[in-house]
């Protein structure tokens, strides 16, 4: 007889999501392009030297087209500093100097289905502590992961400062 239910990372991570502790989060917000937006990053430590990030987001440009759904670029980016509509967040998060998409920044994408969005993924290029104080981003266009240097995801159009809970 098979056995069904095997330890797998899959046990873990559920279990993290569903304990709702995450060590890091980031409120974001939508700047002038996108007002309306907002959401939040958890970040979770695992037993595997990994991080587990969940994303929520409401209010993606796509929200007023019924069925519709969208891409939306996710990074870590150098600074956490949401002013002035998001220019002042630098660059993406980039500790090893690796080209685009290997940046430790480079998250995976958001798919926006008529204005929300929710993703759940593990990522082992960098630990909760590396990136408190750094910010979450979200662009207006889905991230090519060929264009250097930052896969030609256009404006930034939501930012959060991550923060440590």
């Amino acid at each position: 007889m098979m056995q069904t239910q095997q330890t797998t990372p899959r046990l873990s991570f559920t279990q993290l999501l569903t304990q709702n502790t995450p060590q890091a989060m980031a409120w974001v917000t939508g700047g002038s392009a996108a007002p309306s937006l907002s959401g939040l990053v958890k970040f979770y430590d695992t037993p595997y030297e990994g991080v587990l990030i969940e994303a929520e987001v409401f209010g993606l440009p796509d929200i007023s087209v019924p069925g519709s759904s969208d891409f939306y670029a996710l990074h870590i980016h150098q600074f956490g500093d949401c002013s002035q509509n998001f220019t002042r967040t630098g660059e993406h998060y980039n500790p090893a100097m690796q080209p685009h998409p290997y940046h430790a920044g480079d998250l995976l994408p958001l798919l926006g289905n008529q204005g929300y969005a929710w993703s759940a993924f593990y990522d082992k290029r960098f630990r909760v502590s590396d990136i408190i104080g750094r910010s979450v981003i979200i662009h207006a266009n889905r991230d090519d992961f060929t264009t250097q240097p930052s896969g030609d995801s256009g404006m930034k159009i939501g930012c959060g400062v991550i923060q440590a809970v």
